[in-house]
């Protein structure tokens, strides 16, 4: 595997009704590295995502996955090199048990019954559901399916792991299970999320694009401090980073809203505004 583990060179996407979704854009990851891919909708993610694992083919420009360039003769040898984690796990999860959908690849890779078991083992190990392997995967929660998604990729011993929108839908506690599992992996990670603080902890380099075309490239923090940078690409700093309303600097020049009861005191209120008023007037 060469140095340079994923290379993107110009490369261009024209959809059949013209809309050019990639322009020229170009990057290179290398191995090892968790990069983050975040832009608005329409900025061209998906379009990227489906050209690394060769659902899409290019209108001008190339990918090279280690020393091998996708193409027709490359794309079963590059699906086994980069596993691809979809924003839906039921897109992913379509057989009668959780063992069946993780089993799915090894078994069409050919290989032995034991092997295949043992694959499916590790992987379920790997993200905390080897109890579920005899599930039916639509009786599982959200997190449960995403964790399963995420086996079913690592039963085929990728070196590239590609997650779309991996934090999507899950409630906070599945979210930061989600995290903490994905920070434990040493593949080299390329991720798109809207989450941009999951983004802050997962990614130490962030690639930005902007009407299919990379506006930025660089260390997620240097990324995330640049407001102009945002603001031009119709983001928003992460939630970590835009502090506290009540601690920040300039809270004591922001007057904060003064709280009202949800329901009125029994009595008579005039009572209460009369007495309120004498006291101003004794200060007078």
């Amino acid at each position: 595997m060469s140095h340079h583990i994923v290379e993107v060179k110009q490369l261009r996407h024209v959809y059949p009704d013209g809309t050019e979704a990639l322009r020229d854009m170009s990057f290179r990851i290398h191995h090892g590295e968790s990069v983050a891919i975040i832009g608005a909708n329409g900025a061209g993610k998906s379009t990227l995502l489906l050209h690394l694992i060769g659902y899409l083919n290019a209108t001008a420009g190339t990918i090279r996955i280690g020393d091998q360039q996708l193409g027709k003769e490359t794309l079963a040898e590059i699906r086994r090199t980069v596993g691809m984690v979809f924003q839906d796990p039921d897109d992913q999860l379509f057989m009668p048990t959780v063992y069946d959908d993780v089993a799915f690849g090894p078994l069409n890779q050919g290989l032995a019954t034991e092997l295949v078991e043992q694959r499916v083992s590790d992987a379920l190990e790997r993200v905390g559901a080897l109890e579920l392997r005899e599930r039916p995967p639509y009786h599982l929660s959200d997190g449960e399916k995403k964790r399963v998604a995420i086996a079913t990729v690592l039963s085929m011993l990728p070196e590239i792991l590609v997650l779309d929108e991996p934090t999507s839908g899950l409630d906070p506690r599945a979210r930061r299970q989600l995290i903490a599992l994905l920070r434990d992996f040493h593949h080299t990670r390329i991720v798109t999320s809207h989450d941009l603080d999951m983004v802050l902890e997962l990614c130490e380099r962030t690639i930005v694009l902007h009407n299919g075309t990379v506006m930025a490239d660089g260390p997620t923090l240097e990324i995330f401090r640049d407001a102009a940078l945002l603001a031009a690409c119709h983001l928003e700093k992460p939630f970590a980073m835009q502090g506290c309303p009540v601690c920040s600097p300039d809270a004591g020049r922001r007057p904060l809203p003064t709280p009202r009861p949800l329901v009125p005191p029994h009595g008579d209120h005039e009572h209460d505004h009369h007495h309120h008023d004498h006291g101003h007037d004794h200060q007078h």
